[in-house]
């Protein structure tokens, strides 16, 4: 996926929209956005995008790596605009969320590494329709971190130790402390639970 591509992924706004927060400057739309309006958020996006993909790519000196820590940028800032107070220019927060995100893959990426085994990783399988996350739409992130949210707290932590961070069922029941059955049948309770959930939210 170039960047072109991911640019219209938020070209959702009609013309009028458009025109009538275009004068909003980024201070009034962050506060919008951290109140829950997610037209705000998109015109923050189609402002900033281009100049968080160009931090990103110069710290990764990769175009695909470049793309998916972009999406990751966007998604921290949705959870995180709710705590911008203005004390410094949104333009400069933003590089900051985005320099500490790029970061954060940087160290993830060496832990992973570390834990490689001869044999290769063991493959993480993810909720139908969000089997590579890092290649859904920007909102859709959003719904799937909203309904993963929403499940009971030991179906979310089986779901995100196996799903996510693709951990074996022996694995979790040290880890959690529950037999390997109680382990399975949570994380297909939470897989059912999930699927309901998305399907919910895109009616």
């Amino acid at each position: 996926m170039t960047n072109t591509e991911f640019y219209p992924l938020w070209q959702s706004k009609t013309r009028e929209t458009e025109t009538a927060i275009a004068p909003l400057s980024d201070h009034a739309l962050a506060r919008a956005a951290g109140e829950g309006d997610m037209t705000a958020f998109e015109e923050l996006y189609q402002r900033h995008n281009r100049r968080v993909y160009s931090v990103c790519l110069r710290m990764t000196h990769n175009v695909s790596e470049a793309e998916d820590l972009t999406q990751e940028a966007f998604i921290q800032l949705f959870r995180k605009i709710g705590s911008f107070r203005g004390d410094s220019a949104f333009t400069t927060w933003l590089h900051r969320l985005t320099v500490n995100q790029v970061l954060m893959h940087f160290r993830k990426r060496s832990v992973k590494l570390e834990r490689t085994t001869e044999e290769g990783e063991t493959p993480v399988q993810i909720v139908h329709g969000s089997e590579n996350p890092n290649k859904m739409p920007v909102l859709d992130r959003i719904s799937l971190d909203r309904a993963i949210a929403k499940l009971p707290p030991g179906y979310r932590s089986v779901f995100l130790l196996h799903d996510v961070e693709g951990h074996e069922h022996e694995d979790i029941s040290r880890m959690l402390g529950v037999a390997v059955g109680t382990s399975k049948s949570q994380l297909h309770k939470a897989r059912m639970k999930l699927r309901r959930l998305l399907k919910s939210n895109s009616n």
